[in-house]
């Protein structure tokens, strides 16, 4: 059986694909190809698939429904969506669609190539250290878990990429520059709030299970991680006094 990184193209033009599949093969992937989105879905769905090249416009069901849906059964696969439409209001509809990078059409085959590479790169944790904690909050790369005072944290791949690179410089006041280079391993692009919006993401999902604004906006900068280990005791106070107070319900 290949070693090779098992690709996933959903493109609904035979000659882009037929393209992108050539080279990407000729590169050493292995790689399927689905004409369609519901299709790619199932495809998908199934395993053995360690990325997922995601067209935006595809017949019966769009990228973005794939993206969404695939999220929800398939969180660690990575996606980069490919796209047509180069406007900053449909990269964000596909970044909280849940893609973990996007390439805007036309590309040169090479920055496709070095985008592939990186995704994949971030998802090889053997060499990662130990887990990282954070008071309730701890993430361990080598499962690829995060949990709040044991509660599961279910963050995308690039998600969890951006808070393990965060939480490993606490207190550090880190450029957009300088995250973007570390967590999607490509060049910067000003023109594009990717980083805001992925930061909005782990600012919802943290809030949702307790951990209560751990990442601070650094004006004229970044963000810095902070720490989240008062909301935890903070959880841990209403639990006892719940358990203490004769007149709380259960």
């Amino acid at each position: 059986m290949s070693d090779a990184p098992h690709l996933l193209l959903v493109e609904d033009e035979p000659d882009v694909a037929s393209f992108v599949r050539q080279g990407l093969e000729e590169e050493g992937y292995e790689v399927s190809w689905a004409e369609a989105g519901r299709r790619g879905l199932e495809y998908a769905q199934q395993g053995g698939i360690d990325l997922v090249l995601l067209d935006l416009r595809l017949p019966d069901l769009s990228g973005l429904e794939v993206c969404e849906r695939l999220r929800l059964h398939r969180p660690e696969v990575p996606i980069l969506m490919l796209t047509a439409l180069d406007a900053v209001e449909d990269r964000v509809r596909g970044l909280r669609a849940g893609a973990d990078d996007y390439l805007p059409k036309p590309f040169a085959f090479d920055e496709l190539v070095a985008r592939i590479e990186a995704l994949l790169r971030r998802m090889d944790r053997s060499s990662e250290p130990g887990r990282v904690e954070d008071g309730p909050l701890v993430l361990d790369p080598a499962a690829r878990t995060c949990t709040f005072d044991g509660t599961q944290v279910d963050l995308t791949p690039t998600e969890f990429d951006l808070l393990a690179f965060l939480m490993a410089r606490k207190g550090q006041a880190l450029s957009r520059e300088t995250i973007h280079q570390d967590v999607w391993g490509h060049d910067f692009d000003r023109g594009t709030n990717l980083i805001d919006v992925y930061v909005n993401y782990l600012r919802r999902k943290l809030d949702e299970v307790g951990c209560e604004a751990p990442i601070e906006t650094v004006r004229g900068i970044g963000y810095r991680y902070a720490s989240c280990s008062a909301a935890g005791d903070a959880a841990e106070d209403r639990r006892s006094s719940s358990s203490t107070d004769p007149t709380s319900t259960r």
